[in-house]
């Protein structure tokens, strides 16, 4: 019999946990549309509400919620919809949110050489422009900074940011795609991303935290009128389980172990969460290192799995002063709620296999 495949990506999508599949079923049997008024209607309202309360509860988030299809809708809501003038995005955003802002004329705020956002040009970006009349808008320019890196594991100091955002009288909206479930979201944003799957919740739901509905401009629909689109009840109660699971199945020091069993080859960018490991092979192109790899028996990536079917070089690695030779050689290995110490302990002993 063949070895069971290990699965590595996690910062891609993980799983779906059995505590979040339970509940979609459940969902199924009460579907009705949230906002209808027959009694159908009513519970199926009622279980939403509940939902968007369990939610907040798991974040820790005093906010509100607005229940999206993930976070590719949830940017697209902040920036549709926040009272500003302007818009600015960190270099190293995911294309989702990065290539949709300056498509629309924004700015992309540059990094230190450390890997951390230059605050500098945080401040000239942020501050409030000379045409906007007095009382025009509330805030000046919505400025979008990542709280983890999707391809380096780098953890952005989003209280630095917030310092120097909230100083120039600006909104902070804070992709958590990557430490949603993780990690503590950072409660300084204004607005929030989350996306389900990359947690253990369902593909295709999500949500955007916002500190405060005046920031918005209500479109209409649902969600009180920020979201048009019937709510995905089921996939909702899948994302509350999820987030409510939290457990994982390696601790911190597992994690701790197998990045030091690798140290020689982790690429460091920073302060890094432990759950993301960027690897630099001495000689074997990141392709290469994929295809060897998957034979083996381990998925892992070469960059975001948006652009890690590409040959380009990644534009993140790029913003982040990573020399060329070096980011061909990178690949990405995400660890998630059900990864194992064992799974671990093989890849690394794959991994060195390597030649």
């Amino acid at each position: 019999m063949s070895k069971p495949r290990i699965y590595l990506d996690h910062a891609a999508t993980s799983p779906l946990r059995p505590e979040a599949k339970a509940a979609i079923e459940e969902g199924f049997a009460i579907w009705a549309n949230p906002s209808s008024p027959h009694a159908e209607g009513r519970k199926a309202k009622q279980a939403l509400e509940d939902a968007r309360a369990r939610v907040k509860a798991a974040l820790g988030w005093d906010g509100e919620v607005i229940f999206t299809s993930g976070a590719s809708e949830s940017a697209l809501l902040a920036f549709d919809n926040a009272h500003v003038l302007d818009e600015a995005v960190s270099a190293v955003e995911h294309d989702a949110i990065y290539t949709m802002v300056l498509n629309r004329g924004a700015e992309s705020i540059p990094l230190r050489s450390d890997g951390m956002i230059d605050t500098a040009a945080l401040d000239r970006l942020s501050k409030e422009p000379s045409r906007a009349a007095s009382g025009e808008v509330e805030n000046r320019c919505l400025i979008a900074v990542q709280h983890v890196n999707s391809e380096t594991g780098t953890r952005h100091d989003i209280g630095m940011v917030a310092e120097v955002v909230h100083g120039n009288n600006g909104l902070l909206l804070v992709d958590c795609a990557q430490s949603v479930g993780k990690i503590e979201i950072p409660q300084i944003a204004d607005m929030v991303i989350v996306s389900a799957h990359k947690f253990g919740g369902p593909i295709g739901v999500g949500a955007l935290l916002v500190r405060d509905y005046a920031m918005l401009n209500p479109p209409g629909g649902h969600e009180r009128g920020y979201r048009r689109g019937t709510e995905n009840l089921p996939d909702i109660l899948g994302m509350a389980a999820a987030l409510e699971a939290g457990e994982w199945t390696t601790t911190p020091e597992d994690r701790a172990k197998f990045r030091e069993s690798l140290d020689k080859t982790a690429l460091r960018i920073g302060e890094q969460v432990d759950y993301i490991v960027p690897l630099t092979h001495p000689t074997m192109s990141a392709q290469a290192q994929l295809i060897r790899l998957d034979a083996m028996g381990f998925a892992v990536s070469a960059g975001s799995a948006c652009s890690s079917g590409t040959l380009k070089k990644s534009r993140v690695l790029d913003a982040f002063g990573v020399p060329d030779d070096v980011a061909a050689r990178t690949i990405r290995v995400s660890m998630g709620w059900n990864t194992t110490p064992e799974e671990l302990d093989a890849f690394a002993e794959a991994w060195s296999s390597l030649k």
